[in-house]
């Protein structure tokens, strides 16, 4: 039988090696992942028989902070891929000061055709909170007087002013190389600023495709996208869980998206109808809690090609 100094012995070794694990888990999702740019592709079979390909661009969670330099170099260099359209779905800012760079770092995608609808983050400033809390279901909707307004005015006109779409609850047609694209976007669902019914109504039969645009992905938008036969909808606001465990995935999604379909190319049904659904794991974090694990940051090339 071993003695008590054995099993404390033994014991002691173990903290320490998890201990230790934890440590570099830590080290290797605050000092690197966070930072490792990934540009995915995804190939979506929506567009007519006999269309020629569209490829856009998906951004989403950009959450910048002037100083992070790396980051928006690489997403400056984003424009080097000519999309012919590009999409952000939300949360770009992380600071009061942040609209300036967010500009500049777009400013090659802002010469590019492009849609854009705003998240949480473009309204309100990040603050610190216990993200354990996200274990027991999505964070709570900030009461104004709380936290500070971002300067989201100076944000869309930034980005209207070059051209870009504001999608926020509303519905619109674009032509986009030489294709016929009907909109349908909603403002941040998570905030629960989204108004559906002003935009509501079947996929026009005469546009080429019916995109819908959503920052948080919650099921009530992409049912009702799905419902009025949208065939593409895209989203973020997840981070793709952001901290995620290898060979499980996300542990949360930080809205009542299946966990499943917490990043990337899925099938969504509703009604007796589907939609391709991209969501984004983004670009970025709170400040707050600047680590990624298992879930590098992302920005997504998709090409849309003619149904099968």
């Amino acid at each position: 039988m071993p003695s008590a100094a054995g099993v404390l012995k033994a014991t002691a070794g173990t903290v320490g090696l998890a201990a230790l694990a934890a440590g570099a888990g830590l080290g290797y999702a605050a000092g690197y992942e966070v930072r490792a740019f990934a540009l995915r592709h995804a190939v979506v079979p929506v567009l007519p028989v006999g269309a020629r390909p569209l490829r856009v661009l998906h951004l989403s969670d950009l959450h910048l902070v002037p100083r992070q330099h790396r980051k928006r170099e690489w997403v400056a260099a984003l424009a080097d891929l000519e999309p012919d359209l590009v999409v952000s779905t939300g949360d770009n800012l992380a600071s009061l000061d942040a609209v300036p760079a967010v500009l500049e770092t777009y400013a090659g995608l802002l010469r590019r055709p492009g849609v854009f609808v705003l998240g949480s983050n473009d309204y309100w400033a990040p603050r610190p909170r216990n993200w354990a809390r996200y274990l027991k279901g999505p964070s709570k909707i900030p009461m104004p007087e709380e936290i500070p307004r971002l300067p989201t005015d100076d944000l869309v006109r930034g980005f209207t002013d070059a051209g870009w779409v504001d999608l926020d609850n509303v519905r619109t047609r674009l032509t986009v190389a030489g294709l016929d694209l009907e909109f349908v976007g909603v403002d941040d669902p998570h905030l629960r600023y989204d108004r559906y019914h002003d935009v509501a109504g079947g996929a026009a039969a005469d546009a080429d495709l019916t995109i819908g645009v959503t920052h948080a992905p919650y099921r009530r938008t992409l049912d009702a996208m799905t419902a009025d036969e949208a065939g593409l909808i895209l989203a973020g606001h997840t981070h793709g869980g952001q901290l995620c465990v290898p060979g499980f995935g996300a542990l949360v999604t930080n809205c009542d998206i299946p966990r499943k379909q917490v990043s990337g190319l899925s099938r969504w049904s509703a009604a007796g109808r589907e939609a391709w659904l991209h969501v984004s794991a983004g670009l970025g974090t709170s400040p707050y809690a600047p680590v990624r694990f298992a879930c590098r940051p992302e920005a997504t090339l998709l090409e849309l090609v003619p149904v099968r």
